[in-house]
């Protein structure tokens, strides 16, 4: 199988359980990328994480940076294409007979099922990246500040990231 196929088989696979985005299957997509496939280390993993967050755009960027990385602007088509390409179809068919399954049961389950697996894919994404840039007292205490600020102000999360940053400037972090 070539390297290709290899990248748009392992993105398409993953593309079918990415309820909440590319950022709810980082463990997945990290796994694949680092420990099944050895296409790079965990910090090589992490700073494509870091770009891709700080990029605008779709979260999905990480995938494109990953196959990127692994086989220059052919393996970005090719990943991106597996990860975008089966839900894209597939919702886009859902969402043509959606609005017909209003009286069916299994819908409201549907709808109640997936938000709570998104969130606990996202906190299990953000708990691998936290680890994966192994961020010393500083940076767990920074972890906390910002989970403690966002559960309990309104304050905007930019303020937290140039924080953030500061703190790797000064070599803190």
């Amino acid at each position: 199988m070539t390297l290709l196929v290899e990248l748009f088989i392992s993105f398409f696979l993953v593309a079918f359980v990415s309820f909440g985005g590319a950022s709810a299957v980082i463990p997945e997509l990290y796994r694949i990328a680092v420990t099944e496939h050895g296409w790079m280390d965990a910090r090589t993993f992490t700073e494509l994480f870091a770009i891709a967050q700080a990029a605008p755009g779709p979260n999905v960027l990480i995938v494109t940076l990953i196959g990127q990385h692994v086989d220059g602007w052919q393996g970005a088509l090719w990943a991106t294409l597996g990860m975008c390409l089966p839900l894209s179809l597939l919702v886009g068919l859902l969402f043509k007979h959606w609005d017909k399954l209003q009286h069916w049961r299994g819908r409201a389950a549907i709808q109640l099922g997936v938000a709570p697996l998104a969130v606990g894919l996202v906190l299990a994404s953000g708990t691998l990246i936290a680890r994966s840039a192994a961020p010393g007292w500083i940076g767990l205490c920074l972890v906390v500040l910002t989970i403690a600020v966002n559960l309990k102000t309104k304050l905007h999360p930019l303020w937290l990231i140039l924080l953030g940053g500061v703190l790797g400037i000064l070599g803190l972090v």
